[in-house]
């Protein structure tokens, strides 16, 4: 709480919150607002009786846009499946990657290339929505599309492109002028938007005795169990020591000081599991809307629920963490940049030897971050599938709200520290004037 006010009693500080809960709040409002052409009701029916599981997840990431088909339908996923291909790429392709390493230049084009992405990926899933919407039918053989044909396909597909369009500029907005990472908050405020539904919804499920009331403590001592075993894991650090060795420049003595390397267990934080969530969802929501058998039993077979899927979710979650590992950290920099300033690590060689051995604890701190990923998403996911509940109360919800929580504390705490130290600096300042 005392975190909480100071940050309020800080200008910029609060400018910056109440900026980023301005966004959130258009966010939600425009969920809220239909696709022009669609019977909501009808369509939401069908996707229930339709989609199972895929539809709670997809409608989860949405943010609830997909059940009311709202401009916001396709959520953010076109853009972070633009980003893994952009990634990708720049490992694969060496004009990318010495883009990448021009600094703040290069990272504005590659950002580019990524909204690009983001509009055709837009475009293609909205085509495949509107081709498939035309042929559905509700429940109750009403038509969902109330006027098909070309003007419809058209004025589908440009109005989720432009919605996918303004959740990444909202995005990039909140990430530049507000608090935290813009895109991970977008999915934050939508899972949590969704949990009093979700409450609600089991609660009339336990009533209806399709919930055993036996369970029920069961599922919440499991909830509050893995969202304490998620903080756990989110700021456990290996710390590697270094020391600095004593130089003498003139007169004065510099180094001889003695600090450490943090590394966090799991180094790529909840990137992992939405990535190979956006990923599973793309092909199911295609096999979803085209009637061609060897579609609809591929469909089936990565359908969440089945063995496929699971075994699939989880190479995922291990691959995107030991290539995010990759890309965001590089022992070899780490390495030079330590024989520079002096530093080195007690009974390791400076260079490559000290290079080697932030590399073997960094893959080592991978596999554990990639199992304890593994286990959060899909255990009491399997779990919960049993029993019957909403998706909302599944791993990988869970661990996207604390894990986005978590570093949005800690970037705020970022900013109190950063001030402190500023008004710590300034008053050093002006006694030196005195």
């Amino acid at each position: 709480m005392s975190g909480l006010r100071s940050a309020v009693q800080i200008p910029e500080l609060r400018k910056r919150v109440f900026f980023t809960l301005a966004m959130l709040a258009v966010y939600r409002i425009g969920v809220q607002v239909p696709t022009p052409g669609v019977n909501s009701e009808a369509l939401a029916q069908y996707l229930q009786q339709t989609a199972g599981n895929l539809y709670g997840m997809f409608n989860m990431f949405s943010g609830g846009a997909l059940e009311q088909f709202s401009i916001f339908a396709l959520g953010i996923m076109p853009y972070i499946s633009a980003s893994i291909i952009m990634n990708l790429l720049t490992v694969v392709i060496p004009q990318l990657e010495t883009l990448k390493k021009e600094g703040e230049a290069g990272r504005r084009k590659i950002t580019q290339y990524t909204r690009y992405g983001t509009i055709g990926l837009s475009v293609i899933q909205g085509s495949f929505i509107a081709i498939g919407l035309e042929s559905a039918v509700g429940p109750n053989n009403e038509m969902i599309v109330l006027n098909p044909g070309l003007q419809f396909k058209l004025m589908t597909v440009l109005t989720l492109t432009s919605g996918t369009a303004f959740l990444m500029w909202l995005g990039e907005q909140i990430t530049e002028r507000g608090v935290g990472n813009g895109i991970s908050l977008i999915i934050f405020a939508g899972i949590v938007a969704g949990v009093p539904a979700a409450i609600v919804n089991s609660v009339q499920l336990v009533r209806a005795d399709e919930i055993q009331l036996f369970y029920v403590p069961f599922i919440v001592i499991m909830m509050l169990a893995v969202i304490g075993f998620i903080v756990y894991c989110e700021t456990a650090q290996r710390r590697i020591p270094i020391s600095y060795a004593k130089r003498v420049v003139g007169r004065r003595v510099y180094g001889g000081q003695s600090s450490h390397l943090p590394l966090k267990i799991n180094v790529s934080g909840v990137i992992p599991p939405i990535f190979a969530s956006s990923i599973m969802i793309f092909p199911t929501t295609i096999g979803n809307f085209i009637q061609i058998d060897w579609v609809q039993r591929a469909s089936a077979a990565m359908s969440p629920g089945t063995v496929y899927y699971y075994i699939c979710f989880v190479v995922l979650i291990v691959f995107f963490c030991f290539f995010y590992a990759a890309i965001q950290f590089k022992p070899d920099d780490v390495a030079e940049n330590l024989k520079k300033n002096g530093g080195y690590i007690p009974g390791i060689r400076p260079g490559k030897k000290t290079a080697e051995f932030i590399d073997k604890i960094l893959t080592r701190l991978t596999v554990i971050g990639a199992i304890y990923l593994s286990f959060i998403c899909v255990l009491p996911t399997i779990l919960i599938s049993y029993l019957n509940l909403p998706f909302y109360f599944g791993g990988t919800a869970l661990l996207i709200v604390v894990g986005v929580g978590i570093d949005t504390i800690s970037q705020i705490e970022s900013h109190l520290v950063m001030r402190n130290y500023e008004g710590f600096m300034k008053q050093g300042r002006i006694r030196g004037r005195r």
